[in-house]
C-alpha cells in the first residue's frame, strides 16, 4: 500500500497493492495497521455506502457537522470519476483549497478525507459503482453543503458545461461565501 499526502493536511491518495495474474486480480480496500502505521489516522469506520450514477452526475460537495462529522475512504468498483476534497476546517491554512483525484476501477486509487472536508465526485465513464467507508453514523440532521458549481470553489469537474445533472438539492446549496460567513 502506497499513501501519498495531499497539499491538504491529512487527506491522502491510498494506493493499494494489487496482485495480478491470469484469472484476475485481488487487493486489500483497506488494512487498519498499515493505514494507521502510515498516517497516524486509525478512523473507526462503521458504515459501508455504494451509489450508482450515470455519466454527467455530479454528487457533493457534502459533509456532516460535529459531534456527527465523518471521515471516509471512497473508491470505484466500476468506471470512473473525478473526486473532490474541500478543506472547510476553520483555522486551516489550506481552509478553502481543493484536491481533486481521478478515481478508477482501472487505477485502484483511493482517497481518504478526513473530518472537516466537503466531498463530492462526478462521474466521468457511462455508469460509476462508488463505494465508501464512513467514520460515523449518517445522521440526516447534521447534512451540510455547498453548491459544486460555485464560482468562489471554481472546480474543473471534467463535465462538459450543460451536461451537468445534479439534485435539487444540490443545486439549491449554500454557497462558499455562505459557509465563510457561517464561521466567523
Amino acid at each position: 500500500m502506497t499513501i501519498i499526502e495531499t497539499k491538504l493536511k491529512g487527506c491522502f491518495i491510498v494506493e493499494p497493492q494489487v496482485f495480478e495474474d491470469s484469472r484476475g486480480f485481488f487487493m486489500e480496500t483497506f488494512n487498519l495497521k498499515r493505514f494507521s502505521e502510515k498516517t497516524g489516522y486509525k478512523p473507526e469506520f462503521v458504515q459501508d455506502n455504494l451509489s450508482r450514477s450515470s455519466y454527467g452526475v455530479i454528487r457533493g460537495l457534502h459533509q456532516q457537522l460535529p459531534p456527527y462529522a465523518q471521515s471516509k475512504l471512497v473508491y470505484v468498483l466500476e468506471g470512473k470519476v473525478i473526486d473532490v476534497a474541500v478543506d472547510v476546517r476553520k483555522d486551516s491554512p489550506t481552509f478553502g483549497q481543493y484536491v481533486s483525484v481521478e478515481l478508477s476501477a482501472e487505477n485502484k486509487k483511493q482517497l481518504f478525507i478526513p473530518k472537516g472536508f466537503l466531498h463530492g465526485f462526478s462521474v466521468l465513464s457511462e455508469t460509476v459503482l462508488f463505494a465508501y467507508k464512513c467514520e460515523g453514523f449518517y445522521n440526516k440532521e447534521s447534512e451540510f453543503g455547498i453548491n459544486p458549481l460555485d464560482a468562489a470553489l471554481n472546480i474543473d469537474w471534467g463535465i462538459e458545461k450543460g451536461k451537468e445533472i445534479l439534485s435539487g438539492k444540490d443545486l439549491t446549496a449554500a454557497s462558499f461565501e455562505e459557509l465563510k460567513s457561517r464561521l466567523k
